[in-house]
């Protein structure tokens, strides 16, 4: 399934990819033209034939109670930023706050954080 264009490869389209860490499954919106290896499972290194490494892993935010959909991958990309509910455990308490997330090639989105 493909989301959208890829914001920093000209060909490039950015898909869903099924992926386990750690033994759970998460999704990876990655580029087309974005190609890893990984010796162990966990630990993925770009190949040699890779012409882009933009990617965005679903639980990227999950410190915060955030598990990216399709369809705020969707909105992502087009936008170039998405409000997002974030979720603090601050003080025994659940504090709910929104925050803006934008495209950030090394770590796939940032929280702006003001």
């Amino acid at each position: 399934m493909q989301l959208g264009k890829c914001p920093y490869c000209e060909d490039g389209e950015i898909e869903v990819r099924d992926k386990e860490v750690r033994g759970k499954k998460v999704k990876l919106y990655a580029c087309s033209n974005a190609h890893w290896k990984s010796e162990d499972g966990e630990l993925f290194e770009l190949r040699d034939d890779a012409t882009c490494g933009y990617r965005i892993w679903q639980n990227t935010l999950s410190r915060y109670g955030k598990w990216l959909g399709y369809k705020e991958i969707r909105e992502l990309l087009e936008n170039k930023e998405l409000e997002v509910e974030l979720v603090s455990k601050k003080y025994g308490k659940k504090i709910n706050y929104s925050k803006t997330v934008i495209l950030d090639y090394e770590y796939g989105v940032s929280v702006l954080w003001e």
